[in-house]
């Protein structure tokens, strides 16, 4: 086996490990790629990711797993009424929601709104979840769009605990933290002073109590990098712009400090002991165009010193921007030349690096090269040696960078000392032995690091694997969004699903088990065992301050023309059969589901109103509209609930 070293990246022949450019299927896109120029790889025999070698790949994942993979098959497909084993929550892209599915049979659940209406639930139209959302002054709802792309969820102990996840809206710059009781979203928070927030993760521990080994801190990374403060008159000076790593305090959702850095932030990973975050950067060059940001051959993993973060805030060493008043502290580079007082620390890695994420023994953060065919591995160890004045040189915590193949985004584990990262490019996972590569950069020509290439389709970019960022992870099932499904499901016209695969990895060898077709566009996802939750079926009535909690306290409440509508459901009536109001009046309906048999949920529509919306057993919603329509509208049931459910209706009189 050959050996060879550019700019500190060390690589297998490909030979050894079948390594050789392939034909990426957006012809355009890698045209433009190899215009800017694609980190050394050396050109070798072309292998295809076409239909062809797609039908050549199935067929060889298909034949290994017809030999070895029965058990897992079994696991694909539960019988009828048998359970998955794992929850999976996986951004939804557009729809500005969440997704829950089963895991491994891939089957979605629940779909829980955050940052976009969402007319089954009525998400938008309740007063309360317009409560979450955000309002303007006249009561409209602040954003009707959303994007989400990052979705985690708390820690305890190093392993998720089944209290909150937390998911980022890149558009508007918004987090939604979601209850996992209940799964509903329960809090936004619009980030201040950042545009194209993308990253986020949860803290494991905190960085001084060994006490608090839970999650108490969201980390979020600010993409864009804009003019400080943003009032249009420094759109052309750009030592103007910069971006904002935040951090939102995980129970009460506000913002707690703000991290002004050199460069941008994409992607966020955090160490179990709390001390240390990170973000791996991707435009160190502060370019405004794409080809200066491309312009370095190395760009960097940016960590934060947590601890002296906090220190630093309490002190009062900090400032404001805008009408903002979250602290600021100064995180670029030539305010933290003294490894001894510096908040953050700035490792180098090639070449717009797209992903860092935290192996799960707790030692390393793995970035994904993406321009480079490399992933950087750093010790975090060292990291702490460096902020402690004993490392010299910061770059001496890189324990290995090497060739993995072509477009290296995201990065999971399986707990065996392994990782599996996408190869955009490719369309490949590779896996590969975090130890062996370690190895192989020091210098050993006979650590074979590479252990297994799976054909993809097409074009992977997330992947994550069972409980993968936790200390408990299984190295069972793995996921991989692939962004074009080209001829993999029915055509449907010019908008084609994505393709999410699912992949055994309980073996030496990974075996493509299952393609799903997706609407575009999801991002991230996790994984995790199904009793790590506790669901609750049924709401408590103490749970809403309005709940009418007996079908005789139903009333119209009438105070000048402003009304309170006090209803219940109950298969297969409303509490009221009848009720009337008058043109002009402004109305607030309270509605109280008191059945409490679980999924024995009810709805309720009023016509020619635009009002649509749901409760489950014993859950309380309110809407408030005025009744500017005079006339007769039933309202009725939504949901069915009864072998009456038709009849479940009620009329509203609005007297002109």
């Amino acid at each position: 086996m050959s050996q060879e070293k550019k700019n500190g990246t060390t690589s297998q022949d490909a030979s050894a490990t079948g390594l050789g450019r392939r034909r990426f299927l957006n012809t355009a896109a890698a045209a433009g790629l190899a215009g800017v120029g694609m980190a050394a790889c050396t050109d070798k025999q072309a292998g295809g990711s076409s239909a062809s070698g797609a039908a050549s790949g199935s067929a060889s994942a298909a034949s290994a797993h017809t030999e070895a993979n029965a058990g897992a098959e079994a696991a694909m497909h539960p019988k009828p009424g048998e359970l998955d084993t794992y929850y999976g929550l996986w951004s939804g892209g557009h729809t500005g929601d969440v997704r829950v599915l089963g895991m491994p049979s891939g089957r979605e659940i629940h779909r829980i709104p955050c940052f976009v209406p969402d007319a089954l639930v009525g998400w938008g139209i309740t007063n309360e979840s317009k409560a979450v959302m955000g309002t303007k002054a006249d009561g409209s709802l602040r954003y009707t769009i959303g994007d989400t792309h990052h979705v985690h969820a708390s820690y305890k102990d190093g392993n998720y605990d089944g209290r909150y996840a937390w998911v980022n809206d890149k558009i508007n710059g918004r987090l939604a933290r979601m209850r996992l009781d209940y799964f509903v979203c329960d809090k936004i928070t619009e980030l201040p002073n950042i545009q194209g927030f993308h990253g986020i993760f949860p803290d494991k521990a905190d960085p001084v109590d060994p006490k608090i080994n839970y999650t108490t801190r969201v980390f979020c990374g600010a993409e864009f990098s804009i003019p400080l403060p943003n009032n249009g008159k420094d759109a052309d000076k750009p030592e103007a712009y910069h971006s904002l790593f935040t951090c939102v305090d995980a129970e009460s959702m506000d913002v707690r400090w703000q991290v002004l850095i050199d460069g941008n932030c994409d992607l966020v990973a955090t160490s179990y002991d709390g001390k240390l975050a990170a973000t791996n950067q991707y435009n160190t060059e502060m370019g405004v165009h794409y080809e200066d940001m491309m312009s370095a051959e190395r760009d960097a993993c940016c960590f934060f010193n947590v601890a002296r973060i906090e220190e630093a805030v309490k002190a009062g060493k900090f400032k404001t921007y805008g009408d903002s008043k979250v602290p600021v502290v100064d995180g670029t580079k030539a305010a933290n030349t003294d490894p001894k007082t510096a908040l953050t620390a700035y490792v180098s890695v090639p070449k717009n690096p797209h992903g860092v994420n935290a192996s799960p023994d707790g030692k390393y953060f793995i970035c994904a090269g993406k321009l480079s065919p490399t992933t950087t591995t750093i010790e975090l160890t060292k990291v702490l040696d460096w902020f402690d004045g004993k490392l010299a040189k910061l770059d001496d915590a890189i324990v290995a960078e090497v060739e993995v193949g072509l477009g290296p985004l995201h990065t999971a584990f399986d707990g065996r000392g392994n990782a599996y990262t996408t190869l955009f490019l490719d369309s490949q996972i590779v896996k590969w032995n975090i130890d062996k590569a370690i190895a192989f950069h020091k210098g050993d020509k006979n650590a074979k690091y590479v252990v297994d290439r799976l054909d993809v389709q097409y074009q992977p970019g997330h992947l994550n694997a069972s409980q993968s960022e936790t200390k408990a992870a299984d190295g069972k099932w793995l996921v991989t969004g692939c962004k074009f499904s080209k001829d993999r499901f029915l055509p449907v016209g010019p908008l084609h699903p994505e393709n999410e695969q699912i992949i055994d990895i309980s073996g030496e060898k990974m075996v493509l088990m299952a393609d799903h077709p997706v609407r575009g566009e999801p991002h991230d996802f996790v994984i995790f065992k199904r009793d790590l939750l506790k669901p609750k079926q049924v709401y408590s009535l103490d749970d809403s301050p309005l709940a009418v909690k007996d079908a005789k306290d139903c009333a119209v409440i009438r105070n000048g023309k402003k009304v309170t509508v006090k209803l219940t459901s109950q298969a297969p009536a409303l509490g009221m059969r009848e009720f009337k109001l008058k043109k002009g009046d402004e109305v607030t309906l309270i509605l109280t589901n008191l059945d409490k048999v679980e999924d024995l949920t009810h709805g309720i529509a009023i016509p020619k109103y635009n009002i649509q919306f749901i409760v489950n057993p014993l859950e309380t919603k309110s809407v408030s509209f005025v009744a500017d329509k005079p006339g007769v509208f039933w309202m009725y049931c939504t949901n069915f609930c009864h072998a009456l459910h038709l009849e479940m209706r009620s009329r509203m009189i609005v007297e002109a």
